[in-house]
């Protein structure tokens, strides 16, 4: 039986069923470790379910924070203050891990250390990716918009450096998280195995589609 909600009823929801309601309400997410410095140089690493693709070329990716007056961001205080930031997928194998990086821990402690992950920094690019990582990237911050109308902050980055096995990239520049083993999630902790199920041709109006 299908159950209708509205307005009056978002309202009503209690804090925590609304907070998972609405995260998990859209489908699967892409979820990945952001791997951070401090001007002092001590690394952070913190799970996001809010990073997007905004632009090929050149390559741009988007990033939702929260309002940081509700509770310290130690991920956007590093990428303010040095402009540098890493995107790396979660496995199978490290989600658990992955998930330990949402809890609050002080400033000045490494969830690197904390969580089982190790630091490695590639080319000389000043914040550290996930060495056990199979797919990450490398940015440059470029702006950041502040959503007036929730106070959220859109944080913007360009992609300089991007890494992964060469296996996972296919002929046409497709890169497949399947043999990555990349996880994807739902909610604030649900998280799930992908496999790719096809790959379509471009959609045209009087063509038919086809496998590729």
């Amino acid at each position: 039986m299908q159950q209708i909600f509205d307005t009056n009823h978002f309202e009503h929801f209690e804090k925590r069923f609304r907070i998972n309601f609405f995260n998990s309400i859209s489908g699967f997410k892409a979820v990945n470790l952001v791997g951070t410095q401090s001007v002092d140089g001590v690394s952070n690493l913190a799970i996001f379910s809010s990073i997007f693709h905004m632009g090929s070329n050149p390559a741009y990716f988007g990033m939702l924070f929260r309002p940081s007056q509700e509770v310290p961001r130690h991920t956007l205080s590093n990428i303010l203050a040095t402009g540098y930031y890493t995107i790396n997928t979660i496995s199978n194998e490290n989600y658990k891990q992955a998930h330990q990086t949402s809890a609050k821990y002080d400033w000045g402690v490494s969830e690197f250390a904390k969580c089982g992950f190790e630091e490695e920094y590639i080319r000389g690019f000043k914040a550290p990716f996930v060495r056990q990582s199979q797919i990450k990237m490398g940015l440059e911050l470029l702006e950041t918009h502040e959503m007036k109308f929730n106070n959220t902050l859109l944080v913007v980055g360009k992609v300089v450096l991007a890494v992964m096995e060469a296996s996972f990239l296919e002929a046409d520049g497709f890169i497949n998280h399947s043999k990555a083993h990349t996880v994807t999630s739902t909610g604030l902790d649900a998280y799930f195995q992908t496999e790719i199920i096809d790959r379509l041709s471009y959609a045209k109006p009087d063509k038919e589609l086809f496998s590729i």
